[in-house]
């Protein structure tokens, strides 16, 4: 289930191509049938909770002893390590830990663990924050990440619950590099019944902006742009996603969710200018390889959210910690799978719950 802060009144949903929303499966912001059943929030975090069982159970050994002692914190420092928290973030807990015991009078191991808990969800609190949908219109959201994260994949899941809550939605499929990548966007653009603005071989950034402009012409409340699949140290394809960005700029200010100019003056109108949102897909099993994807992305375009996939099997959930004490950017969503419903927002709690758990 998607919680989209809104400052406007829903408009009705449009049918652009043959795909009809009745035929897709409803999703948790639509009013279900009366026979299907309704997704629960408590079933997605025990999924999370399974994704992260490997760590969880790593850190709960820790604390399987019979006394608070320095064996006790160092055990508990590598276990850390081993989840990927990274090592400020790790001398940070610990730290934090220490002075909750000390304050709390706490004798027994067991009950650290709920102190960890409360530590942790206070360095995860500063990513919680909601997507923003319906302040200027269109907003335009440009999606970055590496080959393999779940970028595409992303976008299509994101489209779907957008168009599907009353949201007008328009792609734009600007990864032109990958063979696949636009026939992949394409079929995403067919299920969810929303237009989509591609190029066959095209030049990225013309059709970033060529989907900007469309946008604002046929009046969508969003237009999601897909970037090329690239590696920070490839650095001729991160100027290109500069490029993508200054291009994207010159479409001009949006509107604001009323249809009329939102800048009335050189600061407003730099706010105002797309893209609104640069968001960062990362491989949740990447560890701290993660970390040093959102510096460079970040250094580039300046990111204002992230969107962390694959949450389950292998991966070990510690480098969102680590995020939070070096470059604390929003974590809009986190996924645990490949269904729709797979795709959350981020709770601060429930993910220190879950990885603790």
């Amino acid at each position: 289930m998607f919680s989209f802060f809104r400052k406007k009144t829903p408009a009705p949903p449009q049918t652009v191509v043959t795909t009809t929303p009745e035929t897709l499966a409803q999703p948790a912001l639509m009013p279900a049938p009366a026979t299907a059943p309704v997704p629960v929030r408590s079933s997605w975090i025990d999924k999370l909770k399974t994704g992260l069982r490997k760590t969880g159970a790593s850190i709960a050994t820790v604390f399987a002893g019979t006394q608070i002692d320095d064996a006790l914190y160092e055990d508990l420092e590598t276990a850390l390590l081993m989840a990927d928290t990274g090592v400020k973030a790790t001398e940070h807990l610990l730290q934090d830990l220490k002075r909750r015991v000390k304050d709390s009078k706490t004798t027994e191991p067991a009950a650290v663990k709920g102190l960890l808990v409360e530590s942790l969800t206070d360095l995860l609190a500063p990513l919680q924050k909601p997507l923003v949908i319906g302040r200027f219109k269109p907003t335009v959201i440009m999606v970055a990440g590496v080959n393999g994260a779940g970028k595409t994949t992303s976008i299509g899941k994101l489209t779907r619950h957008l168009a599907a809550s009353h949201t007008s939605v328009l792609l734009a499929a600007a990864d032109t590099f990958r063979a696949a990548a636009r026939e992949q966007l394409m079929v995403w653009a067919d299920r969810t019944a929303v237009d989509i603005i591609s190029q066959d071989g095209g030049d990225p950034a013309a059709v970033a902006f060529d989907a900007v402009s469309a946008g604002k012409a046929r009046g969508r409340d969003v237009v999601l742009v897909d970037t090329a699949g690239r590696l920070p140290t490839q650095l001729h394809l991160m100027e290109e996603l500069r490029k993508i960005k200054r291009v994207i700029q010159k479409a001009g200010p949006a509107q604001d969710s009323l249809g009329q100019p939102a800048a009335d003056d050189k600061e407003a109108a730099k706010f105002a200018t797309p893209p609104h949102e640069v968001l960062l897909v990362i491989d949740g099993n990447t560890g701290q390889n993660a970390l040093t994807q959102v510096k460079a992305f970040d250094d580039a375009l300046g990111l204002t959210g992230l969107i962390v996939t694959k949450l389950d099997g292998t991966a070990k959930g510690g480098v969102l910690a680590a995020i939070a004490r070096e470059r604390p950017i929003p974590v809009y969503f986190i996924g645990v799978g490949e269904k729709l419903e797979d795709l959350e927002t981020f709770n601060a709690r429930e993910f220190a719950q879950a990885l603790l758990s």
